[in-house]
This record gives structure tokens, C-alpha cells and sequence, in this order.
């Protein structure tokens, strides 16, 4: 059995997110399987992973991928808010909190903001107490990476994806769950309005 990603990201002194990815990784090569409730296990299997379905889906010359994957995290993400408002441990909240803390200090650091951006949603996936919800989240983590990478260089992106961090971080911390799945839906519709404008700009 594998150490568990907090553990392990410690130990290498990387984000829990790229932690994920490693694992990820190496379950796509059938050298790892995760089992829920126990943990992650060296195996000699083979499989594949739903991640690399998806991948392929939006990233095999689709033009509406991105609007595809704002559109999936729209139905998923806010009731996931809602869950973590009602569900969320200390350690949970820790390390939400965390995670705002490092984007608050690189908000200039592309990387760093966008792997603790990473952090904080998979935190609130985590929170959401519920391994398929969970499952789901990090299968997406890659294209995740590549849309904030492109919302990152939009004029103020970064500041404005903090305010509603804040606002969804503490909406779990009151434990008020509608207004944890309002805040995420009002983040998700600015995240919407910064994808197309990208993709405009793209299109001149």
C-alpha cells in the first residue's frame, strides 16, 4: 500500500495535486489500483481510466471541449459545494484554507496559484465525504490544469477567481450549504464568461 497523498506530498515536497497526477499516472499504466475506504495498492494489473476516456473526448479536435468541461462542472461542482458545507472536517477546512492561502501569495506565480486552485477543489471534493463524487473530480484534474492555465492569462483572472474562493470557503466554514452552492455556481458562470473570451480572442 501507498502512503496517502498528504503524506506523500510532504515527504516530496510537492502539491497534493501533483501528488494525484503521479498516482494518476501510474494507475494508467495498471502499476496501481485505489480502492475506496482503503487506500492505493502496487499491483500487477492492467486497466484504464475514466480520465483518459474524457481526455480523449474533449481534447480529440473538439472544438466545444472547454465550453463541454465548464458546462460538467456546472451540474457537479456547486452540489459538491453544498455537500462539503455540511460535511466538511476541520481537516477538510484546514486544507481549503491552505490552499487560499497559497493563491493569495502567487497571484503572480502561474504555476503555484494554479496547483493550489487545484488543491482547493479537490479539497472540497474530499469534503464532499462521497468516493465516487471524488473519483469523478480527479479525473478531470489534467484538463482542469489546462483551463486555468488559459484563465490565469486573462486580465485580473486570478484576483477575481479568489473573491469567490473566499465566499465558497466561507460559506463551508458557516456551514450554510445553499450559499456554498451559490457561491460555486457564481464562480463557475465567471470561470463560463472567461472561457469565452478566450475562445473569441482565439477566433479574431
Amino acid at each position: 500500500q501507498l502512503p496517502a497523498e498528504r503524506e506523500l506530498a510532504q515527504q516530496f515536497g510537492v502539491s497534493r495535486t501533483a501528488v494525484r497526477e503521479a498516482i494518476k499516472t501510474l494507475h494508467e499504466k495498471g502499476l496501481v489500483e485505489a480502492l475506496p475506504g482503503r487506500g492505493t495498492f502496487i499491483t500487477n494489473g492492467s486497466s484504464n481510466s475514466m480520465r483518459q476516456s474524457l481526455d480523449r473526448i474533449l481534447k480529440n479536435g473538439q472544438p466545444d471541449g472547454a465550453a463541454w468541461l465548464v458546462e460538467f462542472r456546472e451540474i457537479l461542482e456547486p452540489a459538491i459545494a453544498a455537500l462539503a458545507a455540511t460535511r466538511a472536517t476541520e481537516q477538510d477546512i484546514a486544507a481549503m484554507r491552505e490552499a487560499v492561502r497559497v493563491m493569495d501569495s502567487a497571484l503572480q506565480d502561474a504555476d503555484a496559484f494554479i496547483e493550489a486552485d487545484l488543491d482547493f477543489h479537490l479539497s472540497l471534493a474530499e469534503a464532499a465525504a462521497n468516493p465516487l463524487i471524488l473519483s469523478l473530480i480527479d479525473s478531470i484534474v489534467g484538463l482542469l490544469r489546462e483551463q486555468r492555465t488559459q484563465i490565469f492569462s486573462v486580465d485580473g483572472g486570478p484576483a477575481f477567481g479568489q473573491v469567490h474562493h473566499k465566499r465558497i470557503l466561507d460559506a463551508v466554514v458557516r456551514r450554510e450549504s445553499q450559499g456554498a452552492r451559490e457561491a460555486m455556481h457564481a464562480h463557475l458562470q465567471q470561470v463560463r464568461e472567461r472561457n469565452t473570451k478566450i475562445q473569441q480572442e482565439a477566433g479574431n
